[in-house]
């Protein structure tokens, strides 16, 4: 009888339960009382949070979510569930796989003790963040740990801090890339858009920026594709603080002027598809570039449940499992 006893715990950020007002409030009410992903004193925050931002944000997010909402859920849900299943059938039975997210169901929690109940000899968790941030792989780490020290006999403990520029994963990227690039025709520009975080987070040490520069680098040294053609782009700006920069919608809205009518967009800093990509970028982004000028816009899509992407993640999951 094999005496290994791993656990997995695969970990997103979250999503409402349903596109309704009402669930998108307690979703964000959540995530956005976390301290890591907002830094501001709750005294100052949290009244500020549950009487202007919530009842302003959530019917507008409501919208949006409800023109992206699948047939059996959230976008991100969905997909990371898939992502669980496929590595279920691909890992040994000795390995059990959990799917958690951070704010949000299924509960990080509960995903964390169901593995610590099956007397585990090690514990590998895997943030789906392929850049390392505070205030994404950070929060994962604070949570797990908490509930790690209410247990007296601890397995091995393997925390994958990313994977910004492994092989398979800037492979996974390349190949999506040249799918788009065959489907769709080369484009004038393609944008590599990242998820914003406040400057300010840097300034307190955060490597988030230089790990999207690593895949930036490693994903223009994989395609071959001449550097003027590509640009770096930061997205999903939120309240009044500087972010990084450049912006992705500002950018977009700039290029036709420049003569540069066909984009196409990817999204590297996305395990899954969710809001971020669906409906800001594939949307609202899109809407932007037309209006400005632009004529063709692809979204190239995240890469969700690809074999590729699934590669990658067992290959993260078998080199800990040793």
């Amino acid at each position: 009888m094999h005496n290994k006893k791993v656990g997995v715990l695969i970990v997103n950020l979250g999503t409402p339960d349903a596109p309704t007002s009402l669930a998108i409030k307690n979703y964000l009410a959540q995530f956005l009382s976390n301290r890591r992903v907002i830094e501001t004193s709750p005294i100052l925050w949290w009244p500020l949070l549950h009487t202007v931002i919530l009842p302003f944000y959530a019917p507008r997010l409501a919208k949006i979510y409800q023109s992206i909402w699948m047939k059996d859920g959230s976008p991100l849900l969905v997909y990371s569930q898939r992502q669980q299943k496929a590595l279920i059938a691909r890992c040994l039975p000795y390995i059990s796989i959990e799917l958690g997210m951070s704010h949000g169901s299924p509960c990080l929690i509960k995903a964390t003790k169901k593995l610590l109940s099956q007397n585990l000899t090690k514990l590998i968790i895997l943030p789906l963040y392929p850049q390392y941030s505070a205030s994404t792989s950070a929060v994962v780490w604070d949570t797990v740990a908490d509930i790690l020290k209410k247990y007296r006999c601890l397995p091995s403990v393997y925390f994958i801090r990313d994977y910004a520029d492994h092989p398979a994963y800037i492979d996974a990227l390349k190949q999506s890339i040249e799918r788009s690039f065959k489907k769709q025709g080369q484009p004038d520009k393609l944008i590599i858009s990242f998820r914003g975080i406040p400057k300010c987070y840097i300034k307190k040490g955060d490597t988030y920026p230089e790990r999207c520069e690593d895949t930036y680098h490693a994903l223009h040294n994989a395609l071959a594709w001449p550097k003027n053609k590509m640009i770096m782009t930061y997205q999903s700006r939120f309240g009044y603080k500087s972010w990084l920069t450049p912006y992705t919608d500002k950018i977009l809205k700039k290029l036709p002027v420049q003569g540069v009518k066909h984009i196409q967009i990817i999204c590297p800093g996305f395990s899954a598809d969710c809001l971020e990509t669906l409906g800001e970028i594939k949307q609202q982004n899109r809407e932007i570039f037309i209006k400005a000028g632009g004529e063709k816009f692809e979204y190239i899509p995240a890469l969700n449940d690809e074999p590729t992407h699934i590669d990658l993640l067992e290959q993260l999951i078998t080199m800990n499992t040793k």
